[in-house]
């Protein structure tokens, strides 16, 4: 079961001891996080077949050889800069299927000073 997050030096680290309690205004409907998706993917320059929310157990989101994206469910509690970082990533792999020096690049180039993903 994913834990809380927090991005720290422009890396997602997990706090598997801190209570991940947020006021419900800061849950957001699913269909919020779709919007997310489409206005990252048009700033990126791709387009996901598919996009699905829904539990997972061991991931934050993935992305099929057939361009559907998946996001976890509990991803709509997280901070909304940990789910842009978890948004950009599962776009990025419609153009880099892996996590090599392209990706890695493409990746650090959506990111502001301070490690903070910039707005779409």
């Amino acid at each position: 079961r994913p834990h809380h997050h927090r991005l720290e030096d422009g890396r997602i680290v997990t706090d598997r001891t801190a209570t991940a309690w947020m006021p419900p205004e800061e849950v957001i409907p699913a269909e919020v996080l779709k919007a997310e998706v489409r206005a990252w993917a048009k700033r990126i320059g791709v387009e996901p077949t598919m996009v699905t929310v829904r539990a997972m157990t061991r991931k934050w989101g993935s992305c099929s050889t057939r361009g559907n994206l998946t996001f976890n469910s509990e991803l709509l509690q997280q901070p909304a800069e940990f789910r842009a970082r978890v948004i950009v990533e599962e776009l990025l792999h419609l153009k880099v299927r892996n996590h090599g020096k392209l990706f890695k690049a493409l990746l650090r180039s959506y990111l502001s000073e301070g490690g903070r993903l910039q707005a779409p």
